[in-house]
């Protein structure tokens, strides 16, 4: 079983640090949060009580206590010096922070070594609680979806067909029955996100358009669709402002996100025109029209899976090293991706037969003096090859 990067870091800050920070874990459903869990409970030499709030009734706060005192009586019992309680989907009681702020200040005022590690697959309502009453007790660590070389070493992926069926390991096992897989996908994995992350969580007016604009979002990734042609698209619609804070839900929940466009020193506001990215190329994948080999056939096709699964990429690197992603446009000049990280800029273009000439990226650099332009090509740097680095290593 592959052991991902973060686990070294979560033994480091539980095993060799002092108690200082309660360990927040987010990210999408199906990444592993609770396998990496595992690994930490079996490799470490301290006492660990793990909890979930996934069968806990949403009102039922208290369990938290509960929970909490049910470790301080074991560290009594045994006269441990330092335990850690880890508890899953946090997010899904009501009033989580509060119960977490009681017990965590409790212990700092007693002094007990009980660590806290709390994990959850809604970005949003985590960060609510941590900011509203968690603030400066917690430090938090993004699991992004599985890379092409965690896919490629735990299962054998190509590159072709990690670009298809993205980095979803629990679903790993299906791609030989394309329709199972797309099944399981469908069913499993983004009904269960969308329904419970989001509608279950959040007030939602209408359901039925948010999981439109899902779909939507998710055919349309790597190109640009302005909201007002969405309108025209969707049924009840609402309006534009509508469609904006249910893609910012559904980026939040690690589905699809809107890339807003590059402005450089300016004021930015919201594109009128978002370019979607799904977060993981699977999600694109398992509502298209064609299967894997018959998409492989078709080059325009393939060539907009090969740009979304680069922006995937891109995207999740981003979320977990702290850069930001846009892309770029002006009348036909158009940069597919640009990365930012503390000041410093990075034109991404991908080469899939559709451009020819780098006129968008010449552009680019005259109107805002980027420190490095990339292009994706099979002439310099491949997309097979960008999958095997990791893009924070692009600014060095």
């Amino acid at each position: 079983m592959i052991v991902r990067k973060h686990l070294n870091v979560l033994k480091k800050r539980l095993n060799e640090e002092p108690r200082r920070f309660i360990q927040c874990l987010y990210g999408p459903r199906q990444v592993g949060k609770t396998t990496l869990i595992r690994q930490y409970i079996a490799q470490t030499n301290l006492f660990v009580h793990f909890t979930s709030g996934d069968a806990v009734p949403a009102s039922n706060g208290r369990w938290i206590s509960e929970e909490w005192q049910a470790v301080r009586f074991q560290m009594q019992k045994d006269n441990l010096t330092e335990a850690v309680i880890i508890i899953d989907e946090i997010q899904k009681v009501q009033n989580w922070s509060e119960f977490v702020k009681k017990e965590w200040d409790a212990d700092t005022a007693s002094g007990l070594q009980l660590k806290c590690v709390i994990l959850g697959s809604s970005r949003l309502l985590l960060q609510q609680g941590l900011t509203e009453s968690l603030a400066g007790r917690f430090e938090s660590m993004y699991i992004p979806h599985w890379s092409y070389s965690e896919m490629n070493e735990s299962f054998g992926f190509t590159h072709d067909q990690y670009a298809w069926f993205g980095g979803y390991p629990g679903a790993a096992s299906l791609v030989e029955d394309e329709e199972r897989w797309r099944q399981y996908l469908m069913n499993s994995l983004i009904e269960t996100s969308v329904s419970k992350d989001i509608l279950m969580l959040t007030r939602i007016e209408k359901p039925a358009l948010l999981k439109r604009v899902f779909e939507l979002s998710c055919v349309y990734s790597g190109k640009e669709l302005s909201y007002t042609k969405m309108l025209g698209q969707l049924q009840d619609a609402g309006n534009t402002v509508t469609l904006a804070h249910y893609l910012s839900l559904l980026d939040q929940a690690g589905l699809v996100a809107g890339l807003e466009k590059y402005a450089g020193e300016k004021v930015r506001q919201r594109s009128s025109s978002p370019k979607f990215q799904v977060h993981n190329n699977g999600l694109l994948s398992a509502q298209h029209r064609l299967m894997f080999e018959e998409v492989k056939q078709n080059s325009a096709e393939w060539g907009r899976v090969v740009e979304s699964v680069i922006g995937a990429h891109l995207m999740n690197a981003a979320i977990e090293n702290n850069m930001k992603l846009w892309y770029w446009r002006d009348g036909p000049n158009e940069v597919d991706f640009v990365l930012e990280q503390r000041g410093k800029l990075i034109g991404i273009e991908v080469k899939s037969g559709k451009r020819t000439s780098n006129a968008g990226l010449e552009k680019f650099q005259q109107a805002f003096k980027p420190d490095k332009l990339l292009t994706i090509s099979e002439g310099g740097i491949t997309w097979q090859n960008l999958l095997e680095i990791e893009p924070k290593t692009l600014f060095n």
